[in-house]
């Protein structure tokens, strides 16, 4: 599978043709939406505050990836359908920052899951994007290693609060690494030293250890085998 979704059609479109992974995904994030026919779907302002990108960002995406977004979920309402979705937002909980003045509009974009999941793989602006592409690769693997009897390498990913989680050791990784660089006069070698230490102390076991155990790709990185807790 290629290490970047953001430039391979072909690897995006077998993640969301597998739909166990991408109901495990849905699962993982916890995304909330707007309920309708039977789904959960999202305006395009609701994705944009997602990503913490640009409503103009999100529009642009859309706008080259029309026909691949089409085919994934992403819908244009108009006539009977955008009543009905009108209706649907004026019976739901609904911020009215999420959807402005579309009681206005003749037609109205609305992306289910996939296409949320979709334009996830697409986005190469937005932090939180880059880490939601690797969370789906990791369940992916994950939902193939159960289907096929293998074991899995991925720890408390299903967590519904894994996401934030990331984010906050992603954070802590940069004040980690940025004070060994200040204050620890060694050679590059003091991070892989550093690291084995934390997880030594915490795991009672190094990390190169660990890295067996779970038979990590030389690549992988020990960190991302946990949630961050």
């Amino acid at each position: 599978m290629a290490n970047d979704l953001t430039v391979s059609n072909i690897d995006r479109q077998n993640i969301l043709n597998n739909l166990y992974a991408v109901a495990e995904i849905q699962k993982s994030i916890g995304l909330k939406g707007i309920e309708f026919n039977g789904k959960v779907v999202l305006l395009k302002e609701q994705v944009a505050a997602f990503f913490e990108v640009t409503l103009r960002t999100i529009e642009n995406y859309l706008a080259s990836n029309d026909n691949e977004l089409h085919q994934n979920g992403y819908e244009v309402l108009r006539g009977k359908s955008l009543k009905e979705f009108k209706l649907a937002i004026s019976e739901q909980d609904v911020p009215e920052t999420d959807f402005g003045n579309i009681l206005k509009t003749p037609q109205l974009g609305i992306l289910d899951f996939r296409a949320f999941l979709n334009l996830a793989m697409l986005i190469a602006e937005s932090q939180k994007a880059r880490v939601l592409r690797q969370v789906i690769l990791d369940i992916v693997i994950d939902t193939i290693n159960q289907k096929t009897g293998g074991g899995t390498k991925y720890i408390n990913q299903r967590d519904e609060e894994f996401l934030s989680s990331w984010f906050e050791e992603e954070n802590y990784r940069k004040q980690f690494t940025g004070a060994l660089e200040s204050y620890v006069s060694m050679g590059t070698a003091k991070y892989a030293i550093y690291t084995n230490k934390i997880y030594i102390s915490i795991f009672r076991e190094n990390a190169q250890e660990y890295r067996r155990i779970l038979k990590l790709h030389e690549k992988d990185k020990v960190r991302d085998t946990f949630s961050g807790r």
